[in-house]
């Protein structure tokens, strides 16, 4: 007897020695830190999506998993799992908002020291076009509006120059250079 209880051992320790553990991907916010500068209105439009998710979202949510709670047997109520996964989805989203607003700084540019800096809009030429941007925080960059963030490579390198500086990024192995013509 003391010896297939053995063998019966042996062989499931095998098993599970040759079974691998599953590779998960980080979670999508898990490595990423949130760009604190905001503008007010992206601050504001903030607020409102953590209150409607708070007030309207993660309530309807909680209902449905109670509803479908009722029903018994949880191992095999698919809807009663894909229910409570949407409310720690919004439970996580709701977290995330409250950090991102806890941490905000609103951006508001001084305009006397002449210099750009996050919340300007800057014109630059680069020898033959001229180009406006608004630099701003990473949470609210589009390129195709010409809003880049202030930790974009020229977003970066445009940050404390003034009105006829140069400011030069590297872009694989060509050097592009900038001048500022007008801040605003």
């Amino acid at each position: 007897m003391r010896g297939s209880a053995d063998e019966a051992l042996t062989k499931q320790s095998s098993r599970l020695n040759s079974m691998q553990i599953p590779y998960r991907k980080p979670g999508k916010f898990s490595q990423t830190k949130l760009d604190p500068f905001l503008t007010k209105d992206k601050f504001n439009e903030l607020k409102n999506k953590l209150e409607k998710l708070k007030n309207t979202n993660r309530p309807r949510a909680a209902e449905e998993v109670r509803r479908l709670a009722e029903l018994g047997d949880f191992s095999e109520n698919v809807e009663y799992q894909m229910a409570k996964g949407r409310l720690r989805g919004i439970n996580e989203k709701i977290l995330i908002l409250e950090n991102q607003l806890r941490q905000a700084v609103i951006i508001t540019p001084q305009a006397k020291t002449g210099a750009v800096q996050i919340g300007h809009t800057v014109t630059i030429i680069d020898g033959k076009k001229e180009k406006t941007y608004q630099i701003l925080g990473s949470s609210e960059t589009n390129p195709g509006k010409n809003i880049i963030s202030h930790n974009s490579p020229l977003g970066a390198a445009l940050i404390g120059r003034k009105i006829g500086e140069t400011a030069e990024i590297k872009l694989g192995d060509k050097k592009i250079k900038y001048k500022i013509v007008r801040i605003s």
